[in-house]
């Protein structure tokens, strides 16, 4: 297979999951079976050398689409292709393979670290179960001070025989970006991997995926609810509401030119230095759009937004919108689509 860097990864198509809601006595007696919607026919893809970000409020799906793709949940429905291949079935030496090409970052190091074994059994761990750790003990302290290296955490002989506790937040996320790359990774899913760090050291941590995107030729998920984040890190923005896409299109385009309501709604929930000035000219609260999010277990039919939605209209509230392309002015915002009835015919009103 020849590389290049537009090589498709890793596609969701139609990518579903449904958790089981416990069972109360009402539920018994009537013999209804409620499930919580979390995701609903997902589709993406992930490119060699491009960051795809994943965006949208807490409770949204986010997590769940990086855990999914991880084979961390299994699917109610929908297909996951590796390099064009269905991953359908857990275990086996298919199953091993997929695990060493698509590694997930998750978004609290400490948590993801075990606190009572150092950096090097961590790190040591990864290339053994993927059969990287060489064949004698000197291939293995290389590539141990080569994963340290990788992710900027020098001179390595400082942190291998430390423990969690004793790093930094931006240092454990760092061995744990490290552990990912222990696998030599065709694709990282990277769920809020700098959110629980401090500010001063997120911009750090991001230029680290960066680079390492362009170095190994990764293809990265990064999943934020910082649309801000979103348009300086990453190539292509996708907007999730309420388990379903409702927006996509390169970061540039979806972030100054936002074409669904509630991606308005997020970028205007931003902070942003520009506006300061201009607070006074901020649409009110009731043109804005305002509510809470919807229950995911019984889910607005129609789209999933119009109750909180200033531009709602009869149809969406019962039909589900489908994703519709936006009129390109050039080939920079090609490929721009948005779920959402206003755009039924094509061009916005």
């Amino acid at each position: 297979m020849t590389v290049t860097d537009t090589e498709v990864v890793l596609e969701a198509d139609g990518l579903t999951k449904h958790f089981p809601v416990r069972r109360g006595v009402r539920d018994l007696l009537t013999r209804e079976r409620k499930v919580v919607h979390a995701v609903d026919d997902i589709r993406l893809t992930l490119r060699r050398g491009r960051v795809t970000a994943l965006v949208g409020e807490s409770g949204s799906g986010k997590s769940t689409v990086a855990r999914l793709l991880a084979q961390l949940y299994g699917r109610t429905s929908g297909d996951i292709r590796l390099h064009g291949d269905s991953v359908t079935v857990k275990g086996g030496r298919k199953f091993r393979a997929y695990c060493r090409r698509v590694q997930m970052i998750f978004q609290d190091p400490f948590a993801s670290l075990n606190p009572t074994h150092t950096v090097r059994y961590h790190l040591t761990r990864a290339l053994k179960i993927h059969g990287r750790s060489g064949d004698t003990a000197a291939e293995l302290e290389a590539n141990l001070r080569d994963l340290l290296l990788r992710v900027q955490l020098t001179p390595p002989e400082r942190y291998l025989d430390k423990f969690p506790h004793e790093l930094s937040g931006g240092q454990r996320q760092r061995v744990s970006i490290a552990r990912a790359l222990g696998a030599d990774p065709e694709a990282l899913l990277a769920d809020e991997p700098v959110s629980m760090l401090d500010v001063s050291i997120r911009l750090g941590v991001l230029n680290l995926l960066r680079d390492l995107k362009e170095r190994l030729n990764l293809a990265i998920l990064y999943i934020t609810h910082d649309i801000a984040s979103a348009r300086y890190f990453a190539d292509e923005t996708l907007v999730m509401y309420a388990g379903r896409m409702v927006e996509g299109g390169d970061s540039e385009t979806v972030t100054q030119n936002p074409a669904h309501p509630y991606t308005r709604l997020l970028i205007e929930s931003a902070p942003d230095p520009d506006r300061l000035d201009r607070v006074g000219d901020l649409q009110p609260p009731e043109e804005r759009g305002t509510g809470e999010p919807p229950s995911l277990i019984a889910p607005p039919t129609g789209c999933r937004f119009h109750p909180r939605c200033v531009h709602a209209m009869p149809k969406c509230s019962t039909d589900l919108p489908p994703r519709f392309e936006l009129p390109a002015n050039d080939d920079s915002n090609r490929g721009h689509w948005a779920a959402c009835w206003l755009y039924e015919e094509g061009a916005a009103k």
